[in-house]
């Protein structure tokens, strides 16, 4: 359920329930690492066949975002614009659930690619291991922060929809275990130097901050989490998590 629900992968759960729910959620940063991984491999494989690191980072991006369906990147899109709206909560979740995307969408979806393709551009040019070991570390993020979300603290806006199925699903050992898993993930950085441990750490941190501040923001003006907010939160944590690891290791 995990890996269908964050990617494209042609998987089929055994059951689907919220007590299934509450577990895919919490393996989602493993998901979310795998993920990354792999986009950070594509970069730094591009950059070591003779791309400019910038390139190879855009085609890395573009590679997650297929990986995904761009599902996070809709859901950003979504946000940005119910949000945007000024509307109430009804009227902000009526726009959020149509198919077209508005200028605040827009705005959120480019701005987010190309911050993730630069600041992976930069972890390239710093090294490959920068690049991967950084990748994989916001991809969990962005997946923590959804785990993070799904704590029973935490409402639904819906009485229907993804939002709602997931909603308070996941119980906090399991929580606490999903971060134990982010901060281990951050200690691979030090493969290369010990420094790049620490870069990777705040770097996780300052993601769960940026989606920290979204999730308040989205449960005060909606009244919960739908399955647009948790895309949403997908993204911002992972670019806020890349952008981060980008300037810390700029001074590793």
């Amino acid at each position: 359920m995990a890996l269908g629900t964050f990617t494209a992968f042609p998987v089929r759960a055994g059951r689907v329930d919220r007590a299934a729910a509450g577990w895919a959620m919490a393996w989602a940063p493993v998901v979310g690492a795998v993920l990354g991984l792999l986009s950070g491999a594509v970069a730094a494989a591009g950059a070591r066949a003779g791309l400019d690191p910038s390139l190879a980072a855009v085609l890395a991006v573009g590679l997650g975002a297929l990986a995904t369906r761009g599902l996070h990147l809709d859901g950003l899109a979504d946000l940005a614009d119910g949000l945007g709206s000024g509307r109430p909560a009804e009227g902000a979740l009526e726009v959020m659930r149509r198919s077209d995307i508005g200028p605040f969408g827009v705005v959120s979806v480019v701005v987010a690619t190309a911050a993730q393709a630069l600041a992976l551009g930069q972890l390239v040019a710093a090294s490959p291991w920068a690049a991967l070991s950084g990748a994989a570390v916001a991809g969990a993020t962005g997946r923590l922060a959804v785990t993070l979300a799904c704590v029973p603290r935490v409402p639904s806006a819906r009485p229907e929809g993804l939002g709602a199925f997931v909603a308070g699903t996941v119980r906090r050992p399991r929580a606490a275990a999903a971060v134990a898993f982010v901060a281990a993930l951050c200690l691979t950085g030090a493969a290369q130097a010990p420094a790049l441990a620490v870069a990777h750490a705040l770097a996780a941190a300052a993601g769960l901050v940026a989606a920290g501040v979204l999730l308040r923001r989205a449960v005060r003006r909606l009244g919960g989490i739908t399955g647009d907010v948790l895309g949403a939160l997908v993204e911002t944590a992972s670019t806020a998590a890349l952008v981060a690891a980008a300037a810390a290791t700029a001074w590793v």
